[in-house]
């Protein structure tokens, strides 16, 4: 089909988000250390695993002089800054399980924490962009795959740094389709229906190949340790029956404030997949999902915003009658779909499925193998998502929707 005029806007490009053309939503090369002045944040948030074994943690940050921020001075920096802060914000919380949580953060941690916060426009609390896009490193300096460690952790041993790891691979593995999204926009723009196919045939590969990563989770997660041990300092405080009123931060307000737990949800790379498709959600999951991108640095929030605001590409597809396109379109959605539902299958086998364990031995009073560390598991969040949300029913109207995302002539 020819070329139509090419629209008068200037082309699309990921140049102003914040996005890599290597790594994507991943943040480059994060720093490892932090000015000597920080020695004192940086010596707890690198021990919190064993702080928090030796319930030591809550005490040594009670004891930790209040930080001025102002010698945060690159972008770097602050996100170290804001990871570090996060993972003993998580560990003071959790330190003594559901039954003893805090209802107020001291002060010599919550005044820095909500200043690097503002300045970064996060919230106050751990999210994706802390515990997976800022948090890796090279063991040394060829290669990603098999060469990534994290730099600070949270209970769970090997279970924890597999997981968010495993979730790293999962952004690197988008890539390739982030990269196609500008020339995908432009292809519709200019009534470039090559072009477009072009970009949807690699996003659909590239789709592919995060649930292939997303697969590793089971090779490096052990489904007892994620819900009986990690789970629980990944959750925040809305809509979280253990702080049912939220947490205060001391000396920064009076009132408590409510945050949700980090989430696959803060993950800017399906929401950017939706908008380019034109998944369309229901009531209830479509402002969760808008909630959860508050807890995404906002350049990346503004991609996908922006990226809403282009000319549809479903339209465009029914318009053009090109079967390259029509396929391309469905494989990208038919992919999307999978990854979506490989998804609920990760979190039954690695909440629902423990949680009916759980129950079970409670009721029976059995501690049979592995079944201690499960039945100890906060019963609070059963059912529920680390971000708050009831995580079956809405991973299954996500996935729903999508699938309503496919083309009549073969979703049929």
């Amino acid at each position: 089909m020819a070329a139509a005029e090419p629209d008068a806007k200037p082309f699309f490009s990921l140049e102003s988000y914040h996005v890599s053309e290597e790594l994507g939503f991943i943040l480059p090369d994060p720093l490892v250390e932090l000015p000597p002045y920080y020695k004192p944040w940086m010596d707890i948030a690198l021990r919190v695993p064993e702080l928090v074994h030796s319930r030591q943690l809550r005490f040594l940050i009670n004891k930790m002089p209040q930080l001025s921020n102002r010698f945060l001075l690159k972008h770097r920096e602050l996100r170290l800054a804001h990871l570090a802060l996060s993972v003993m914000t998580m560990g003071y919380m959790w330190q003594e399980g559901e039954n003893n949580t805090v209802e107020t953060l001291p002060r010599n941690l919550a005044v820095p924490y909500w200043e690097v916060s503002q300045r970064l426009g996060l919230p106050p609390i751990l999210t994706h962009a802390d515990a997976v896009l800022a948090n890796w490193k090279k063991k040394d300096p060829l290669g990603y795959a098999q060469n990534l460690e994290v730099l600070v952790s949270l209970p769970g041993g090997d279970s924890t740094r597999g997981f968010f790891l495993v979730t790293l691979l999962v952004e690197l593995a988008a890539v390739p389709a982030l990269r196609n999204i500008p020339a995908v926009i432009n292809g519709v723009r200019c009534g470039d229906t090559e072009t477009v196919a072009g970009g949807l045939e690699v996003i659909s590969q590239s789709i592919q190949d995060m649930t292939d990563k997303l697969k590793l989770m089971q090779v490096y997660v052990e489904p007892s340790v994620f819900y009986g041990i990690m789970r629980i300092y990944l959750s925040g405080w809305k809509d979280n029956p253990c702080i049912p009123k939220g947490l205060v931060y001391e000396g920064v307000q009076a009132e408590p404030m409510e945050y949700s737990g980090g989430s696959a949800a803060q993950s800017s790379l399906l929401h950017s997949f939706d908008e380019l498709f034109g998944v369309k959600h229901e009531a209830k999951s479509g402002a969760f999902l808008t909630r959860m991108r508050n807890y995404m640095p906002p350049a990346h929030k503004l991609l996908i915003t922006d990226i809403s605001l282009q000319p549809s590409l479903k339209s465009f597809v029914q318009q053009q009658g090109s079967q390259r396109l029509n396929q391309a379109f469905q494989h990208c959605v038919t992919k999307l779909l999978a990854f979506r539902s490989y998804h609920i299958n990760v979190v039954s086998r690695f909440i629902t499925v423990p949680a009916a364990r759980a129950r079970q031995l409670r009721n029976q009073s059995r501690e049979l193998e592995g079944g201690e560390m499960i039945s100890r598991a906060p019963t609070a969040l059963e059912e529920r998502g680390t971000g708050g949300s009831s995580i079956m029913s809405f991973l299954k109207t996500v996935r729903d929707k999508t699938k309503g995302t496919l083309l009549h002539e073969t979703s049929e």
